[in-house]
């Protein structure tokens, strides 16, 4: 017997995954900036070895990266030829004012291209380098390359800090008392909250 497949409600989908893909970005926007805060301005420089790079080396990297990915997002090639992608590792960035200043704008950047995706333009045709993504794909190519750096940013925090760092997360031991607390409340809808911009996801 033939079952027909359910076609998916394309009209429904494309702002609940806007959504919920701009909501990931400002989670992992804000684990960042949770890292800076608990940090001096001479460990957001800290090199752990020559090849390792520090996190305003990395802040560098992910603002050369948007400006280029988001800037005309739906219209012109995600790899502009301004950029200079070697020099994002040669940092000359001189203090944390500069480093924030450059961490905002790339993610200022960012989130004007989200917004600016709607009905009528979902269907455009993304290229990085010459190759084609869809909206989706060209989104979550990014999401899933800024998580990888933000969590380098997280990695050295800790490093830097050792005892001193603040958990972002749940604090060691405490998994239990946390679960209960959750299963003892009533199941609700919502997938991705405001609560998990409190910290990392539990």
């Amino acid at each position: 017997m033939f079952i027909p497949i359910k076609k998916l409600n394309t009209n429904t989908m494309q702002p609940d995954y806007l959504q919920s893909a701009r909501k990931q970005f400002e989670y992992y926007k804000m684990l960042g900036e949770k890292t800076f805060a608990q940090l001096t301005d001479e460990q957001l420089f800290w090199q752990y070895n020559t090849e390792s790079n520090s996190i305003a080396t990395i802040v560098k990297h992910l603002w050369g990266n948007m400006l280029s990915r988001w800037t005309d997002f739906l219209t012109t090639d995600g790899e502009k030829a301004s950029r200079k992608r070697e020099a994002e590792f040669d940092n000359d960035i001189t203090d944390r004012a500069e480093l924030m200043q450059k961490w905002n704008e790339g993610w200022q950047c960012l989130f004007t291209a989200i917004d600016s995706v709607n009905g009528d333009n979902i269907d455009t045709t993304i290229y990085i380098r010459n190759m084609g993504h869809t909206v989706t794909e060209a989104i979550n190519r990014q999401l899933a390359h800024y998580p990888y750096h933000i969590g380098q940013i997280v990695f050295i925090g800790k490093m830097a800090l050792n005892e001193q760092w603040a958990s972002l997360s749940i604090p060691r031991g405490n998994s239990e008392v946390y679960n209960a607390g959750k299963f003892a409340k009533p199941k609700h809808k919502e997938h991705f909250t405001d609560e998990f911009l409190g910290g990392e996801k539990k």
